[in-house]
C-alpha cells in the first residue's frame, strides 16, 4: 500500500518533455502532481486543487509566468518555484522581485529540483515544528509570530512570501548581528550552493515592506564587506538616518 503524498505540486510548463521529467521525479518523491501548459491553465488547475507549492515556467503561452505569479499571489500565499531558460540575471531577478521563493534555470538537474522543492515546503510548514511557548518577536515596531506565520509593521499586518518571513524571523531572532549572504543562504534557505543574489533580492523585497524609505534602510542595514544586520533600535518614522560609515568610495547605502 502507497503512503498518503506528502504535499501537492503543480508543474507548469508548455515543454512536454520538461514537465513529464520532473512529474516522475516528484511522483518517485512522494508528491501528487497537477499540469498545465499555459497561463489560464495554471490558474484554473490552482483554483480546482489548491497547491502546496508551484513548479512554474517563466515563458509561458498566453499569459507569462510572471503574471501568474502574482495572480497566485493575489489568490493566497503559496510557494513558487521560478522555472527559465534565460541567461539574463535581470530576468531571474524579475521572478524573485514578483514574489517568486527561488528559481532554477533550464537546463538543470530534476534530482536538484526536486530538493528545492522540498527545502521550500520544508519552510512554508516551519510552524508546525515551533514549540507552543515561543512568544513572537518583537524588534523595531515589527512582530513576527513564527506560529502562526503573521507578521505586522506598527499594528499593520504585512503580506509576506514563504521565504521573506523566514528571512525576517531569522534577523529579528538575531537582533545587530551581521550575517554574510552565505549564512542566510544556509541558516533561511537550508543551502549549502546556490546563487546568492537570491539573498540580495529577498533583502531588497522585505525593505520595500519594513521600510520607511527601502532607498535608505534603517531596520535592515548593509554591512559593508559582511552583509545585512538587522537595527532593533530603529523604531522611529522620521528620525535621522545615519550615512553607512562602512560605505566604500562611489558606493551608496541603498545599495545591495
Amino acid at each position: 500500500m502507497q503512503p498518503p503524498p506528502t504535499g501537492r505540486v503543480l508543474v507548469v510548463d508548455d515543454d512536454p518533455t520538461v514537465a513529464e521529467v520532473v512529474t516522475g521525479y516528484l511522483h518517485r518523491a512522494g508528491y501528487a502532481v497537477d499540469r498545465a501548459e499555459t497561463g489560464p491553465g495554471a490558474l484554473e488547475r490552482a483554483a480546482a486543487h489548491w497547491p502546496d507549492l508551484v513548479v512554474l515556467d517563466l515563458m509561458l503561452p498566453e499569459l507569462d509566468g510572471l503574471e501568474v505569479c502574482r495572480r497566485l499571489r493575489e489568490r493566497g500565499p503559496v510557494p513558487v518555484i521560478m522555472l527559465t531558460a534565460l541567461g539574463d540575471e535581470g530576468d531571474r531577478v524579475l521572478g524573485l522581485e514578483v514574489g517568486a521563493d527561488d528559481y532554477v534555470t533550464k537546463p538543470f538537474s530534476p534530482r536538484e529540483l526536486v530538493l528545492r522543492v522540498e527545502s521550500v515546503l520544508r519552510r512554508s510548514r516551519h510552524a508546525q515544528d515551533v514549540p507552543r511557548p515561543a512568544p513572537p518577536l518583537r524588534a523595531a515596531g515589527l512582530t513576527v509570530d513564527p506560529r502562526a506565520r503573521s507578521a505586522t509593521r506598527g499594528g499593520v499586518e504585512l503580506s509576506l512570501t514563504v521565504r521573506e518571513f523566514d528571512l525576517l524571523a531569522h534577523l529579528l531572532r538575531h537582533p545587530a548581528r551581521a550575517f554574510s549572504r552565505e549564512e542566510l543562504m544556509r541558516e533561511v534557505w537550508g543551502w549549502d550552493f546556490g546563487d546568492l543574489s537570491t539573498v540580495t533580492v529577498h533583502v531588497r523585497r522585505l525593505r520595500a515592506k519594513i521600510e520607511e524609505n527601502p532607498a535608505r534602510p534603517r531596520l535592515i542595514q548593509t554591512v559593508w564587506g559582511v552583509g545585512y544586520r538587522l537595527d532593533p533600535g530603529a523604531t522611529r518614522p522620521g528620525a535621522p538616518v545615519q550615512e553607512d560609515s562602512h560605505a566604500q568610495p562611489g558606493v551608496t547605502a541603498q545599495e545591495d
